[in-house]
Parts: C-alpha cells; sequence; structure tokens
C-alpha cells in the first residue's frame, strides 16, 4: 500500500489579514489572493513540504485542516468511513479537483483530496 502525503494545509480563521501577517512574519510566506465566492483565499507555497490555503468563512471553527493526497476521492472516502470515520462534507473546485472533509475515529478533523485528471 502506497504512503500518502499531506499535501495541503488549509486555515479557517476569523482574522485573514492577522493571520497573514503572523505567519508571513513567522514562516517567511508571501500570499496569491484569490476570490472565491465565499470571500477571499490566500494561497501561500513554502520551499519543502506542502503549501496551502486560509480563508474567512463565518460560522467555521479557527483550525488548521491537513489535506492527504489520493488516487480515487469515492473509494479513499468510503475506506475512511468503513475504517470509523465521519463524512462531513464533499465537493469539487471547479478545475481543480475535488475533497472530502472528514472526522477521524477519535474527533480530529482531516480532509481527502484527488486532483483534477489532465
Amino acid at each position: 500500500m502506497a504512503k500518502l502525503p499531506f499535501v495541503h494545509l488549509e486555515l479557517t480563521t476569523p482574522d485573514l489579514a492577522a493571520a497573514k501577517a503572523f505567519y508571513g512574519e513567522l514562516c517567511g510566506w508571501t500570499y496569491q489572493d484569490h476570490q472565491m465566492p465565499v470571500g477571499v483565499y490566500s494561497i501561500f507555497q513554502t520551499d519543502s513540504g506542502p503549501g496551502g490555503g486560509m480563508f474567512t468563512m463565518p460560522g467555521a471553527p479557527t483550525q488548521w485542516t491537513p489535506y492527504i493526497g489520493v488516487e480515487n476521492l469515492k473509494e479513499s472516502t468510503d475506506k475512511a468511513v468503513s475504517l470509523g470515520a465521519k463524512l462531513l462534507h464533499g465537493d469539487t473546485v471547479e478545475g481543480m479537483g475535488a475533497f472530502s472533509i472528514l472526522l477521524d475515529p477519535t474527533g480530529a478533523m482531516f480532509a481527502l483530496w484527488e486532483p483534477k485528471k489532465a
């Protein structure tokens, strides 16, 4: 079985400007802002390891969510659920791929990501 990597990290925060300033100073990150239906999504890149994004969504908890890269989202989501995970949400990102957000059996949130096939 392949060992699946973390491919993206995502921060939901009530104060995007403060989060960008903090992590920009702490980690040296710069951002590319993209207008999304829910507001601005700020993408950051790192020199090694996964990059990610951050955004504000009313009612969402303030937290980091790690995304695990998978080849087949449906299979991987079904497997996670069969192992005791709880599916919270699934969606597509136009032109980029699809994801599932889950809680593991201990209550920790994580996501699965399948990039769009070329």
